[in-house]
């Protein structure tokens, strides 16, 4: 029997296992397939697994797996219910935790209320990411901040960012009216991108406030994702739409995103434990 911690991050929502007590999951992707089903396993966005570090630069590690099985680098959602899983289970002596990620370290601060209770996290998603190598694509044109993409016969144009995973942002003048079931998916799988990519579609409100709607790589549309907001802050500064502080608007909820001064990016959101349970693999 596998145990397990089902959370949320704004609707976001994966479920969790402890592998710090010596935990070992074979043939990860086909578990992360199986458990995320909504009509024949527990039901999410994915499968996330807390360990401790490999090489003691941090205190913790983190993997994330989607509903396809694939291996993300990042999950901005996932990392604040990672911080307060180990804030619940008692597993750090101090309200600032070192995250290992394959989109890299990552340095997160819990907020406890006035019970000592830690349903809120700031976490320092580090600086944006442009026109290299790791982002990746493939492609050999030079190019500013912004790609053009051929979307079912319509050119339309994208700010590529990474925050530790691929995002590709366009601004839309009418969310509601988005049909990202047809558009998400071409994004996510063109040629361009090898790893395929997140896809950020954009409202601007003002210079403070913004909607987006993000089909995520290897899910689908998802209530909000945390790197998406991230990248699409960038984003939506980059093309001078937005001042440095900004309350990113998601079906699931809001997201306080500030682009420092030291260029780092901070993500402040809730987590929120659902539910913990048994299941067998």
């Amino acid at each position: 029997m596998l145990n397990f911690t089902k959370m949320t991050g704004l609707g976001n929502d994966y479920i969790y296992v402890d592998c710090t007590n010596g935990t070992k999951l074979k043939n990860i992707p086909e578990i992360a397939k199986k458990l995320s089903d909504r009509h024949f396993g527990i039901g999410s966005d994915g499968l996330i697994l807390i360990d401790k570090s490999d090489n003691g630069n941090s205190d913790f590690k983190m993997r994330i797996f989607n509903t396809d099985g694939s291996e993300a680098e990042m999950c901005g959602n996932g990392i604040r219910c990672v911080a307060k899983f180990i804030h619940d289970k008692n597993m750090a002596n101090s309200d600032k935790i070192s995250i290992e990620t394959l989109g890299g370290i990552k340095k997160v601060k819990l907020i406890e209320d006035e019970k000592g209770n830690c349903n809120e996290v700031i976490v320092d998603m580090g600086e944006p990411i442009f026109q290299d190598k790791n982002i990746p694509y493939n492609i050999y044109e030079p190019f500013t901040k912004d790609l053009d993409i051929n979307v079912e016969g319509e050119k339309m144009r994208f700010t590529i960012v990474s925050m530790g995973n691929p995002h590709a942002v366009t601004f839309v003048e009418n969310l509601d009216d988005l049909q990202i079931e047809m558009c998400g998916p071409v994004v996510e799988n063109n040629p361009i991108f090898p790893n395929r990519t997140n896809v950020e579609f954009v409202e601007i409100l003002d210079k403070n406030n913004i909607k987006v709607r993000v089909w995520e790589r290897g899910v689908g549309e998802t209530f909000a994702c945390g790197t998406g907001a991230c990248a699409a802050v960038v984003a939506s500064g980059l093309n001078g739409y937005t001042d440095e502080n900004v309350t990113v608007k998601l079906p699931g909820g809001k997201l306080k995103i500030e682009w420092g001064k030291d260029n780092h990016i901070y993500m402040q959101g809730p987590a929120i434990t659902v539910y913990e349970g048994k299941i067998e693999i």
